[in-house]
């Protein structure tokens, strides 16, 4: 069962945001998840997920304009001789809402991939792909190239990405499902 104790120190709206990322959560049982929204100090935005007590911290610039056009990793590696190299393509934020959902599944998909005991290293394209899923379905972000052309979903998403981290949806091998220890103390 998951819960989420959130907390916003932005001027958007905790509750829609607090609904929003439950929604995220869907069908993912994380468990009890802490998150923090709050202002960046420069950046345009960040996020951080501690994995041992599951907590994820989202950044966000308040000096953003919108619709704002976030680079990504959302291209395949290609290979030209002996270079290789990743199209740029943006995805298309409408509002900050949806840039704080984006920053929140980027760091879910760490933290599911940790809980599948996969290697956590150099996952960002996957967690960039699976955030991106989730907006461009939910509010209809578009993913463009630097040109300001869809770029067709194909090009962009091509993984398995809940294949990957499926392990996160079991118990871990010979961990079954155990009742609730009792307390030790005395009554």
């Amino acid at each position: 069962m998951n819960s989420m104790d959130f907390a916003n120190s932005t001027h958007l709206d905790g509750e829609r945001l607090a609904r929003l990322l439950r929604d995220g959560m869907q069908g993912w049982p994380v468990g009890a998840v802490t998150v923090r929204v709050r202002y960046s100090r420069g950046a345009d935005f960040s996020g951080t997920c501690f994995y041992a007590d599951r907590r994820i911290f989202i950044n966000l610039g308040s000096h953003l304009r919108y619709p704002y056009d976030m680079a990504s990793n959302l291209g395949k590696v290609q290979a030209v001789g002996r270079r290789w190299f990743r199209p740029t393509y943006l995805l298309r934020l409408h509002n900050p809402y949806e840039l704080v959902v984006f920053i929140f599944m980027h760091e879910l998909y760490h933290l599911l991939v940790k809980l599948s005991r996969r290697n956590t290293r150099q996952k960002e394209s996957m967690c960039d792909r699976f955030a991106a899923r989730f907006v461009v379905d939910r509010f209809g972000a578009r993913v463009i190239d630097d040109g300001g052309a869809d770029v067709p979903r194909e090009l962009w998403e091509f993984q398995d990405l809940d294949g990957f981290v499926a392990a996160a949806r079991e118990p871990a091998p010979g961990k079954a499902a155990r009742r609730p220890r009792r307390s030790s103390r005395l009554r």
